[in-house]
């Protein structure tokens, strides 16, 4: 078999594995990228799954973390000769309610300060008193989000922040970021339907109101959409995958589609290659980098292990979040919410209108139901983005949240059988009908639909496991220095030259290939 040879060997093509490869092929470095599918994208791909014409991201639709991202303010000018595009939504999120009405966040803080005044007038003083903070606490939050964890870097921002903001306000924040999403809410507002709202955006990243970390992601995305807007893919959200493959062919690195990786090869201690699934076997002189779950590096990729038993089985033991399904509708229009027409321009909608509500989904979830009312977030890309859907007609983007991988039962009594296969449909029947309930006549405005149960996104991307789109649980566990272990947490794995990017790595789940870029940095130098 043919043998060639790079100076990093990157398997797969998602995001951070590209942006790792765009930033060590500048820094001059031979660069192949190794990919599974047929297509680039990981869990960022738009695709016409229902009628020609209407293009639906698969997964990831929100590109506020790439727009606002460190390796897109390094490579932007770059990747803007390759087609990179976004659509700003000044209408960011909202959540709706059974008493049809609504609370929403909009990138003009009046509107905001409005909505808020008519639920509370004391919740309005306290979102202004938050956002007074954030200017304070984003340079230092981002700044951890920014750097490797543990470095020096890492502490500098720490240094830096008790040096400018004293003791008392760095035992704050610390505490900050063990808060659950209640305990914050609480804390902050009065209004249950404000709380809600905030909350809602927690089990984006598996944090039901009540578990310890989960204040962190509402109050960035609260925050950060109401200072800079919400930003998605123009024309889809490949625009991102398209300019970073374009990108890197110009830096003359390689991108080989439909290889499948089966072995990262090593001996004595060190990484040297890969063998694909074919037998070629390609050299890497200086780096192997896995852009991909513990699960499939340790599980699959390492068949005889690393020499360190113990370490392996931790990472064997890399827990996933929950699962997930994708319901795709080609509408006619965009659905008449009952609670008001202004919740049309918004890019989110969110179905989740109390704690109950969201435990009570979370909980049956955890035990292997299908919730009797799970909690949805219908996204409307093409109020922001027409461009998506044929003229005058929309798409919907529905991410169901969250789901069991292996179904026991179903928390309503109504569907028997427990195989994804058989039982996607009728759940997405659930799904619709509770969207129904909250914009009366939706059903009807349905031109087509696709269907992505749990097993489906594992099919489409081995990375999402169960169909968790977060490729692990963010809980406190996995998060900070013990993502994805404790001890690794620096992509370093325990064979020489061999490490791991990727959502599984710090800093998590999203679009702002930070572990990528990270990485980039570590081996090819700033």
């Amino acid at each position: 078999m043919a043998t060639s040879t790079f100076d990093a060997v990157i398997i797969g093509a998602g995001h951070n594995g590209l942006a790792a490869a765009v930033h060590l092929a500048k820094r001059g470095w031979s660069v192949g990228v190794f990919e599974a599918n047929g297509e680039a994208g990981g869990a960022v791909k738009t695709r016409a799954v229902t009628l020609p014409g209407f293009r639906h991201d698969l997964a990831a639709m929100n590109l506020s973390m790439f727009a606002g991202s460190p390796f897109l303010r390094e490579h932007g000018e770059g990747l803007g000769r390759h087609g990179l595009g976004f659509a700003p939504a000044a209408h960011c999120f909202a959540s709706v309610f059974p008493d049809r009405t609504w609370f929403g966040v909009s990138k003009d803080p009046a509107l905001t300060m409005a909505r808020l005044n008519a639920l509370d007038p004391g919740d309005a003083e306290a979102w202004d008193a938050m956002m007074q903070r954030f200017g304070k606490d984003a340079p230092h939050i981002f700044g951890l989000l920014g750097n490797a964890m543990p470095s020096w870097a890492t502490a500098k921002v720490i240094w830096k922040a008790w040096r400018e903001n004293g003791t008392a306000w760095t035992l704050d924040m610390l505490r900050f970021l063990t808060l659950p999403t209640r305990t914050w809410a609480d804390m902050h507002f009065r209004n249950d339907k404000v709380k809600a709202t905030l909350a809602a955006w927690g089990l984006h990243l598996d944090f039901p109101p009540d578990v310890s970390g989960g204040a962190l992601f509402p109050y960035l995305e609260s925050m950060t959409n109401q200072a800079f807007g919400m930003v998605i893919g123009q024309g889809g959200a490949d625009t991102m995958i398209r300019a970073l493959t374009g990108y890197l062919g110009e830096l003359g690195g390689a991108l080989h589609l439909d290889a499948p990786v089966a072995e990262v090869v090593h001996s004595a201690g060190s990484a040297s290659g890969i063998r694909l699934a074919d037998g070629r076997m390609i050299t890497a002189r200086k780096a192997v980098i896995a852009n991909v779950t513990p699960r499939l590096l340790f599980g699959k990729m390492l068949p005889n292990g690393t020499g360190k038993p113990a370490v392996d089985a931790k990472f064997k033991a890399f827990r996933p979040g929950p699962g997930t399904m994708m319901v795709h509708l080609a509408m006619d229009g965009l659905p008449d919410w009952a609670a008001g027409a202004e919740l049309k321009d918004f890019a989110y909608v969110h179905i989740a209108p109390d704690f109950a509500y969201m435990n009570r989904a979370y909980g049956e979830a955890m035990d292997g139901l299908l919730p009797g009312k799970p909690v949805l977030v219908v996204g409307q890309p093409t109020t922001v983005d027409p461009s998506r859907a044929p003229d005058g007609k929309h798409i919907l983007w529905v991410q169901v949240r969250v789901l069991p991988k292996h179904v026991t039962g179903d928390a309503a009594g109504l569907i028997g059988e427990t195989q994804w296969g058989a039982i996607k449909e009728a759940y997405a029947d659930r799904v619709v009908s509770i969207i129904e309930q909250f914009a009366p006549g939706t059903r009807e405005k349905i031109l087509g639909r696709a269907v992505f149960s749990p097993d489906d996104l594992e099919e489409e991307n081995p990375c999402l496991v169960g169909g968790d789109n977060l490729s692990g649980s963010h809980q406190l566990d996995q998060n900070f220095l013990f993502r994805p272990v404790a001890g690794y947490s620096r992509y370093k794995m325990p064979l020489e030259r061999l490490y791991m990017c990727g959502a599984a790595t710090w800093p998590g789940a999203g679009t702002g290939a930070g572990s990528g870029y990270l990485l980039g940095k570590m081996l090819g130098g700033s």
